[in-house]
């Protein structure tokens, strides 16, 4: 059994590229390259210094912290709680400084095809 619509289905074309060519979408991209970008760089060299350390320098990431626990277990288990902290902070910002501008990318889009 086919279905049949009782109204007839609209397709409203939205022109994307104005949309990102736009204010709005600029603000938004730049927003979230300014935070993204640096912060992954950041957390690349700290990870790269960790293997770099874990392969090159073993006295010193065996050196005992307390116990059976080595500078080498400490900076491994900080390479998990700065990722979750990573995170926390980008989510944080996000629902600061991105998602509204988004929001009132996504409503203006929602207008206009409520408007055709």
């Amino acid at each position: 059994m086919s279905h049949q619509p009782s109204e007839p289905d609209v397709v409203v074309a939205t022109d994307f590229r104005e949309v990102q060519d736009g204010p709005e979408f600029r603000e938004l991209r730049r927003r979230h390259r300014s935070f993204v970008f640096p912060l992954a760089a950041a957390f690349l060299l700290w990870y790269f210094l960790y293997v770099l350390l874990a392969d090159y320098a073993h006295e010193f990431m065996s050196t005992p912290v307390v116990g059976n626990i080595n500078i080498g277990i400490v900076l491994g288990l900080l390479q998990f709680v700065s990722t979750f902290g990573i995170t926390m902070w980008y989510v944080s910002y996000a629902n600061r400084r991105i998602d509204p501008v988004a929001t009132k990318i996504r409503e203006d889009l929602e207008s206009e095809v409520e408007g055709k």
